[in-house]
């Protein structure tokens, strides 16, 4: 038989404080800043389009998601910065991040890599005034993958010797030669955005069949493409020699885009291409180029393998577009991911009924 002489009383809990108004909604917003973080960094992040240098495949107003999955997130480089933000505080000038830690980038495993004809988003690689994860992002189609080899002859690109399939809606520069005075409705219902009034006529961005078309007018004397011809070489154009290489936006390389692990020759002919790639993009600590050659931890190179891929980025309004033609190849660590829906365009010349483009809206991009 059990007999209880004494049973200890359990304490009372102390009831539990109840979290204040401001207590609430600061983990609350902490809880959406942290998770909209992730979201950003590892799925996908919206971006807008400002400038035509796509069109007519995406239009300045449109509004995309870009996916982070297909070729990988990346790992921050630049840890010290404001979530949700690149390169300023929302509405001022003020940097968001701060340089004094930087780390090496990893990029997790993705579905897919970079290939040709993708509609990539990237990090402008010239741009050295910020960390390589916050330089500006740009928007171009990928032409050339690395190992490839690419060329330009007469505006059509071949990419290892073949012609390379063109994007549908490609544009290029016309004149319109006209004595008619051309209104901007005129333009408009033409879907012709990119219009500069010109001595005797108009310079406009657009396709060649809508150029034949304006041609046919009786008051358009002729619409000429304004194309640059072989052997007149541009010192805007990469690599910057014109001297040795006469190659312009019309007319360029052939040129082979650097890939992971491929070894090149290293002479006064192909340092010009490889020299930013080699001192800049690939993180050596000690690389220099001095009087013409190229010089690793103080010796004389002859030859380089290079740690990681390279792409070639153009934009589809070919005459209208800042992109490799001028600055070079993309570093696979650039590459933010791949654009791959639009969700909302705004038509920055409609009216107020007009303003949303509803035929774009959750269209795939291609």
């Amino acid at each position: 038989m059990k007999v209880k002489f004494w049973e200890k009383k359990p304490a009372a809990k102390a009831p539990k404080k109840k979290k204040s108004f401001a207590r609430e909604w600061g983990d609350a917003i902490l809880f959406a800043v942290v998770a909209a973080s992730l979201i950003r960094w590892a799925t996908f992040e919206a971006y807008t389009i400002p400038t035509p240098s796509m069109e007519k495949s995406l239009l300045v107003g449109d509004f995309l998601f870009v996916s982070k999955l297909h070729y990988g997130p990346r790992t921050p480089m630049t840890p010290l910065q404001v979530p949700l933000t690149h390169q300023t505080i929302w509405g001022t000038n003020i940097p968001s991040y701060s340089d004094a830690i930087q780390l090496k980038s990893y990029r997790l495993p993705g579905f897919s890599e970079v290939k040709r004809n993708d509609v990539v988003v990237f990090n402008y690689p010239p741009e050295e005034q910020h960390p390589a994860d916050l330089r500006t992002n740009y928007i171009k189609r990928c032409i050339g993958i690395a190992g490839d080899s690419i060329e330009i002859r007469d505006m059509q690109v071949y990419i290892n010797g073949k012609a390379a399939e063109n994007p549908e809606k490609m544009q290029y520069k016309y004149f319109l030669s006209t004595d008619q005075r051309l209104s901007e409705k005129f333009f408009l219902e033409r879907d012709i955005t990119d219009v500069i009034q010109w001595q005797g006529g108009y310079i406009v961005d657009t396709s060649p069949e809508k150029a034949k078309t304006l041609a046919s007018l009786d008051f358009i004397k002729e619409a000429m493409l304004l194309k640059d011809e072989p052997g007149k070489g541009d010192a805007e154009v990469f690599p910057h020699v014109p001297s040795k290489y006469e190659w312009n936006k019309d007319n360029f390389g052939p040129l082979y885009i650097p890939k992971e692990g491929a070894t090149v020759a290293i002479t006064p002919e192909t340092l010009p291409f490889y020299e930013k790639v080699i001192t800049g993009y690939e993180h050596n600590d000690n690389a220099e180029v001095r009087d013409g050659k190229l010089y690793l931890d103080g010796k004389e190179a002859n030859q380089y393998t290079f740690k990681q891929n390279y792409y070639f980025m153009m934009g589809d309004n070919r005459h209208n577009s800042l992109d490799s033609r001028y600055w070079g190849f993309v570093p696979a660590d650039h590459v933010v991911g791949k654009a791959v829906l639009i969700w909302m365009s705004t038509d920055p010349y409609g009216s107020f009924l007009d303003k949303i483009r509803w035929n774009r809206l959750f269209k795939t991009i291609e």
